[in-house]
């Protein structure tokens, strides 16, 4: 912001009664960085059992293939990006409460669970048959 005057006293003034209208808020010491740092490596963990997956395990991405799975029983995780369509979202989450499969909700969008899986297209959702040298299975948060 920048602020002009042709006089110093005038413009000393001025800009102390301009300023004065804008209070400072400042968030709780710590909070900010915290809460951002903690999703920031929650976020990196699961990327790094993704692509533990994607080299050791089985999976299938996509949604026909996913309920697929979930309709075969063979499914142990579904992964659902963010900005699935909330239709889409409800039928997987339907049949994986019928397979009693955990879902997670993946906090990035298609294109951040694509590159998480290491491919270069848009992965809207992914289902875990075998999760091979990874622990995604155990750790990750069911968000059913």
């Amino acid at each position: 912001m920048y602020l002009y005057f042709s006089h110093p006293r005038e413009g000393a003034a001025a800009a102390a009664q301009t300023l004065a209208g804008f209070a400072a808020v400042t968030p709780p010491r710590g909070a900010t960085m915290v809460a951002t740092k903690k999703s920031k490596k929650s976020t990196d963990n699961i990327n790094n059992k993704l692509q533990l997956v994607m080299k050791s395990g089985k999976y299938t991405l996509g949604y026909k293939t996913v309920l697929r799975t979930l309709r075969n029983s063979k499914s142990k995780l579904v992964i659902i990006a963010n900005n699935c369509p909330p239709l889409r979202k409800s039928e997987i989450e339907y049949y994986a409460m019928l397979a009693k499969v955990t879902v997670h909700h993946f906090h990035g969008n298609n294109v951040d669970l694509g590159t998480a899986c290491g491919k270069y297209f848009r992965v809207c959702c992914l289902s875990i048959i075998d999760p091979g040298d990874s622990d995604i299975i155990k750790t990750t948060p069911g968000d059913q």
